[in-house]
């Protein structure tokens, strides 16, 4: 019950491997013409890629900045109304 179960040994044949550089009588055939457009990048482009970028970046720190900010002024609030209604209540039973 407890005796591991294995798949049936593999019988297909091992593949030979050729020697290294060895000479072959074939020639390798080339890759086919790819039909769709190429995308050249001027300087011009890559600067406005660059710029994008960067100003992407610029926007999302601001973006999450902005939330850790909000979040933090929350917290502190919280906080401030908790000690103040502690205070309170501490002081109604006096």
């Amino acid at each position: 019950m407890f005796t591991p179960k294995y798949p049936p040994q593999d019988t297909a044949p091992a593949p030979t491997i050729p020697a290294p550089y060895a000479p072959t009588s074939t020639p390798i055939p080339s890759a086919p013409a790819s039909n769709r457009p190429m995308v050249q990048l001027t300087p011009g482009s890559m600067l406005t890629l660059a710029a994008g970028g960067g100003a992407l970046v610029l926007v999302l720190g601001a973006v999450l900045v902005s939330m850790l900010l909000a979040v933090a002024i929350t917290a502190a609030s919280v906080a401030v109304c908790a000690v103040t209604v502690r205070s309170i209540l501490k002081s109604d039973r006096r």
